[in-house]
């Protein structure tokens, strides 16, 4: 199965919570046929990325990160490098990278988590473009880098954050095995 055919199948599969979250998903499933390479950064109208809402291993906080080039405090993600074998993998590779935790994926929650659709500014030798984000709820352990911090669940973050707080926050359960 092409990689393509993986995200497509993906984002199918995936059962939204809201509207807007159905809106982006429809709207990635389209992008997804459409788009001559989906999963890379190359594609100037959009692109898919993957990011990570980390959390502790008690549920109580999330580890954010203060994103240089947008100047807001987001959950750690990225772009899919073609080594990576899977959403899951760019997004746990990300999560890492800018974090410096150790993270594994939520045990109980969805796979992909959320779905949003966010339109990234230009900038010099960048025209503005969107990343369509698959998002997946991480574990996260140890002391985050100079980069990242740990916030209460729900104190931090813009409104898109926050939704990834309040869907955390509807799991019920702590991530501990």
């Amino acid at each position: 199965m092409t990689r393509r055919a993986v995200l497509i199948r993906l984002l199918q599969k995936h059962v939204s919570t809201d509207d807007r979250e159905e809106a982006d998903r429809c709207a990635m499933v389209r992008l997804a046929h459409e788009l001559g390479e989906p999963l890379s950064r190359a594609e100037p109208k959009a692109h898919f990325t993957a990011s990570a809402y980390v959390v502790d291993v008690n549920g109580r906080r999330t580890c954010l990160v203060q994103h240089a080039k947008l100047d807001r405090l987001l959950q750690p993600g990225g772009h899919v490098e073609p080594s990576d074998i899977s959403l899951e993998a760019a997004a746990l590779r990300e999560a890492h990278e800018e974090t410096s935790l150790e993270v594994e994926l939520h045990p109980s929650a969805p796979r992909p988590f959320d779905l949003d659709i966010h339109e990234i500014p230009a900038r010099p030798g960048e025209p503005a473009h969107f990343h369509l984000d698959v998002r997946y709820l991480v574990v996260g352990r140890g002391e985050p880098c100079a980069d990242a911090a740990w916030y209460a669940i729900g104190a931090a973050g813009d409104a898109s954050v926050g939704r990834l707080a309040e869907k955390m926050l509807s799991l019920g359960s702590p991530p501990r095995p």
